[in-house]
């Protein structure tokens, strides 16, 4: 009998049951390399991807914003801010986007855009696109393991307490497929806009690991 309850936790905590954050935020309120959100989604391809978040820190140094890494690639694709520049990685192939206004202790709105067809990526900070850049052509594919407040440099885990993430992260979503810089607008301006059909905010599967708090959303 014991086994049989043991068994039906276990299978219990392999699936998350989804919740609406809407006017919640994550908080990493200090510098562990083990504190994580963990993100879960039962799609396994993806020709193209777009990632919305917001988020606050104080901190000047590499953080980690967004980590999806696969069996076979642990940056399949991954939003790191290094200095004054993010750079988006697909498949392990990188590109960076510089000389943004990322202010410390300011709430940005980030979305990066990314499709195979022709291999570019975009970024929208603060509703200001850049320029295009290409990264990679091919699709990502195999089980995601997503990650919020770590960079993973191995499938779930490899994390460096010098690129975690400490401050707030609220709105993320993510689709796949490219949204439009009129969907981008709306999500930015918090206006009307379709949810994320890999990740929702409004119904997100997740898990906490270490000590994440989920407050109420601040004034942005």
């Amino acid at each position: 009998m014991e086994k049989l309850v043991l068994s039906m936790l276990m299978l219990a905590a392999c699936y998350a049951i989804p919740r609406d954050l809407s006017g919640k935020v994550f908080v990493f309120p200090k510098a562990t390399s083990t504190d994580h959100v963990k993100l879960f989604t039962s799609k396994k391809e993806f020709d193209a991807v777009t990632v919305c978040l917001k988020f606050l820190t104080d901190l000047k140094r590499d953080i980690g914003l967004f980590s999806l890494a696969t069996d076979d690639y642990s940056n399949d694709f991954l939003l790191f801010r290094r200095n004054d520049m993010i750079e988006v990685h697909i498949r392990d192939v990188s590109t960076e986007f510089l000389s943004l206004p990322l202010t410390p202790n300011t709430w940005h709105s980030l979305c990066s855009t990314w499709h195979s067809d022709n291999g570019l990526a975009q970024l929208w900070l603060d509703g200001k696109p850049s320029i295009k850049r290409f990264i990679s052509g091919r699709t990502i594919t195999g089980k995601p393991i997503t990650i919020l407040g770590q960079e993973q440099d191995s499938y779930g885990g490899g994390f460096d307490a010098n690129q975690l993430f400490v401050g707030m992260i609220s709105q993320v979503h993510m689709w796949d497929y490219a949204l439009s810089p009129a969907e981008i607008k709306h999500y930015v301006n918090d206006g009307n806009f379709t949810s994320g059909n890999v990740f929702n905010w409004r119904a997100l599967e997740y898990e906490i690991l270490g000590k994440v708090i989920v407050e109420e959303e601040p004034d942005m």
